[in-house]
């Protein structure tokens, strides 16, 4: 992995503003750092998701990679008080969109204006020690992993297609996941794989490696997608956890809804909506290792699973079967016991 060339897509990105339903100066940037890759179609749907497509043409992704480009922020909206906005949700003409609690909105921190939209008066981008601070992780460190994926493949020359999505207004209600699931450009057999930041829960903890994320508040993800991406990192002597992560939910579920196989690969996120301690409004954070273990991942999903998940991988790592034979003598010697108890 060239280190130098993920530090710039890092900066180019987390630097970028962005807001629900504020994407386009974002999507431009992934366009942008996506312009030199060979093998790479790049297109958008009618909504406005970015729908990007790499390797060979005669070949049906199974693998899709999504991340979302937007993140809690202050909209302008005209008509919002004929909508019965709470008051601790407007600035002006702006009005908040995205899961924070009321005080926090209501501790009145300074606000960065980008014309229709405006952020948090927050770093865009700092590399601390091991830490990415950034105004907004969530899920732009998504975008970063996809798009660093995509630039490796496209340099290899790979024989295996993978599909990657990047879509809006998902802080909102997953509008845009919803939008790409009603006219899904991809095979019905196609995993959709959310790459997220996450509020770590259990044992998981930044900087342990990213999560396998087995479901979230709504639902719990496809089994066969989940054991495979297990496998991948087991063969490949990769560190990550596996947490179900029910404290939100995440673009998975949208088009689990509309029968899309989904699984899910979340960065532990410290700050989650840029909520810190006593109702302070903070950079969030996530672990520089834990993206570049991510980055591997996907990979190794690929190279491991060219055709999508498999539906075996579950019983050729289980040691069920060899437990009957462990025991083999054993049952035999209790079977008269059943025989005499047996019922009539």
């Amino acid at each position: 992995m060239d280190m130098k060339n993920l530090i710039n897509n890092l900066e180019s990105i987390l630097r970028t503003p962005t807001a629900p339903f504020h994407e386009y100066l974002l999507r431009k940037t992934i366009i942008d750092l996506l312009s030199d890759c060979k093998d790479t179609e790049i297109s958008t749907d009618s909504f406005g998701n970015l729908i990007v497509n790499v390797g060979p043409k005669d070949k049906n992704p199974k693998w899709i990679f999504g991340a979302h480009m937007d993140h809690p922020g202050y909209v302008k909206w005209l008509s919002h008080e004929e909508n019965k906005i709470e008051d601790f949700k407007k600035n002006g003409d702006y009005v908040f969109l995205g899961g924070v609690p009321e005080s926090y909105l209501k501790c009145n921190f300074s606000i960065k204006e980008f014309g229709d939209f405006a952020m948090w008066d927050l770093l865009p981008f700092k590399i601390e020690e091991d830490l990415i601070k950034s105004r907004a992780c969530d899920d732009l460190i998504g975008c970063v992993a996809i798009v660093t994926l995509i630039q490796i493949l496209s340099s290899q020359n790979i024989s295996t297609p993978i599909g990657a999505v990047f879509t809006r207004a998902e802080e909102v209600g997953f509008v845009g996941a919803t939008e790409l699931a009603k006219n899904w450009p991809y095979s019905d057999d196609a995993c959709f794989v959310s790459i997220e930041t996450s509020i770590p829960i259990g044992k998981s903890k930044v900087g342990e490696g990213p999560i396998c994320r087995l479901g979230d508040r709504l639902t719990v993800f496809n089994h066969d997608a989940t054991e495979s991406i297990l496998f991948a990192a087991k063969e490949s002597n990769l560190k990550i956890q596996r947490e179900l992560l029910d404290l939100g939910a995440c673009e998975a579920s949208a088009l689990s809804v509309f029968d899309i196989p989904v699984a899910g690969i979340s960065l532990p996120l410290g700050n989650y909506h840029n909520c810190g301690d006593q109702n302070k409004i903070k950079e969030e954070f996530v672990s520089f290792s834990d993206l570049k273990v991510l980055i591997n991942l996907m990979q190794c999903i690929i190279k491991f699973f060219p055709k999508g998940p498999d539906k075996e991988v579950f019983k050729k790592r289980s040691r069920f079967d060899s437990k009957v034979n462990e025991y083999g003598e054993l049952i035999k010697q209790t079977s008269n016991h059943f025989k005499k108890t047996a019922l009539d």
